[in-house]
């Protein structure tokens, strides 16, 4: 199956930072450029970390503590928070090491990892880990605005045909406004199981509705036990 992937749908063109980048140099070109976070690169592209917003303010709202004693409670949330409200140069201010991603990683994976971090964007390296783009929450909501023919041809030529080794006359497809409607009888209950979890991960589903039937019920067999088709074709062959 082909999937979008996070080459097709970055920003190639990326505002970034260096390690010695000013704080002032820093707030300015998220200003100019209208944009929330920033990474930091190294002389040789790689990513060091992202600045976001969040980092900056950090930067102008931590109170100084009022007496020295104050520190012995400080943990180590609290002291990172401290170096950042004193951080002058975009290296002190960012939060490392960045979390990041390939230009050849499918949407959902890309999806995944924002969710799992709690990010708003990933910087996109290439083989050697250099930065190549960068890829937002909104870049990858983009799948779905896929129209609705493109993602019926889509699960019709790479589920059902390519996949699943069917002709395209044997299931129904219905596709409004991204939710595929699957009508049909195929001959085994896993097939079924297969083609509805197929075409929830194609992109630009929003949802599967399931009216497909099956002939065989498969579900009991275990994974060693030969498919009632294959029982019936050696049985033949011996007469």
């Amino acid at each position: 199956m082909k999937h979008s992937k996070v080459g097709a749908l970055m920003t190639s063109d990326v505002v970034r930072a260096e390690y010695g980048t000013p704080f002032k140099e820093v707030a300015r070109l998220l200003a100019e450029h209208r944009i929330s976070g920033l990474p930091v690169v190294d002389d040789d592209e790689k990513v060091l970390g992202v600045i976001s917003e969040t980092d900056l303010m950090t930067r102008q709202a931590a109170p100084e503590p009022r007496h020295r004693f104050h520190r012995l409670g400080w943990t180590p949330g609290s002291r990172a928070r401290r170096t950042k409200a004193r951080a002058c140069t975009a290296g002190r201010l960012m939060s490392s090491p960045a979390i990041t991603v390939h230009s050849d990683a499918t949407v959902a994976e890309a999806a995944r990892v924002m969710a799992r971090h709690r990010v708003e964007r990933l910087p996109v390296v290439d083989d050697e880990e250099r930065l190549v783009g960068i890829v937002t929450r909104r870049d990858l909501l983009q799948v779905f605005l896929r129209p609705d023919p493109e993602i019926r041809s889509g699960i019709r030529d790479d589920v059902l045909v390519r996949v699943l080794w069917l002709t395209p006359c044997s299931v129904d497809v219905d596709v409004h406004e991204g939710v595929v409607t699957l009508t049909g009888q195929l001959e085994r209950r896993s097939e079924c199981a297969m083609a509805v979890e197929m075409c929830r991960q194609t992109d630009g589903v929003v949802a599967v509705v399931d009216h497909l039937t099956h002939r065989f019920d498969d579900s009991w067999r275990r994974p060693d036990e030969p498919a009632p088709e294959a029982i019936t074709g050696n049985w033949l062959r011996r007469l």
